[in-house]
């Protein structure tokens, strides 16, 4: 018999696993049960092959340029256990970028499967097309998308710089939570180039329904990108704040305003 959690009406605000009950000293049957299938979906989401070629082709419906890349990761096994090899590109797609970067771009766009290749392929596409309005508004030029298998975020550096591009935008795949199978996290990069640190980029993370939606995402990377163009970097230097009122100036101690 599974006695209840008293905290159990506060279930309906989260997906996190809060007022499971317990039959006896453990959790009730269901649970493990819902436990289990949880972690199945995040070890699937890991392994499951990333089809960039229907995504390139989906992108190339709605106009975008879209490029298929790959890492230095050969399979799936080498980009888990090494992932040096995710963070630079094999030497055939950095020719292929170099080739078709031209005069160079304002932002250039990398969505790599990452740890979860239904994150990419689910919510990378919404994202693009809520962001493009956002950026064309602003006279910004998206340059070619690169869609890169066994990606990991520093992939992006350097296929910023095979693209002359003065910002890139990684779109990954998520380290999948037990309730967050899909999850996508969007990394944004002033002056990309190897051997950039993460403290030099920015994150919007938890990109889905469940999470962040779409819009707002999208939204905050537009913030972003227009305030790492003001200041000259991002990462440590660039404090988001997408969602701050723009306030007046506080009064100076004889009611002027104060620098």
């Amino acid at each position: 018999m599974a006695t209840p959690d008293p905290w159990e009406h506060l279930r309906r605000h989260t997906a996190a696993r809060i007022a499971l009950g317990r039959a006896g000293v453990s959790l009730p049957t269901v649970e493990w049960l819902r436990f289990g299938v949880a972690h199945a979906l995040a070890r699937d989401a890991v392994h499951l092959p990333f089809d960039g070629a229907a995504l390139a082709a989906a992108l190339a419906a709605q106009g975008f340029d879209a490029v298929q890349i790959e890492s230095q990761a050969a399979d799936r096994a080498s980009f888990l256990r090494r992932p040096d090899l995710g963070r630079r590109l094999s030497p055939r797609s950095a020719a292929l970028l170099a080739g078709v970067a031209g005069a160079g771009c304002d932002l250039a766009v990398v969505v790599g499967d990452g740890l979860s290749a239904r994150a990419a392929s689910t919510h990378a596409l919404p994202l693009l097309l809520e962001l493009r309005p956002r950026l064309e508004a602003e006279g910004l030029r998206i340059g070619p998308v690169a869609v890169a298998q066994q990606c990991r975020v520093a992939l992006g550096d350097e296929a910023g710089a095979c693209l002359k591009a003065r910002a890139v935008l990684v779109l990954l795949g998520e380290r999948p939570g037990l309730s967050s199978p899909d999850s996508l996290g969007a990394y944004l990069t002033w002056a990309p180039a190897p051997g950039r640190a993460d403290a030099q980029r920015n994150c919007v993370s938890n990109i889905r329904p469940e999470g962040l939606p779409v819009t707002e995402a999208a939204r905050k990377i537009a913030w972003l990108l227009a305030a790492a163009r003001r200041l000259g970097a991002s990462g440590v230097a660039l404090k988001d704040g997408s969602d701050s009122l723009d306030l007046p100036p506080a009064p100076g101690p004889c009611g002027t305003i104060g620098p």
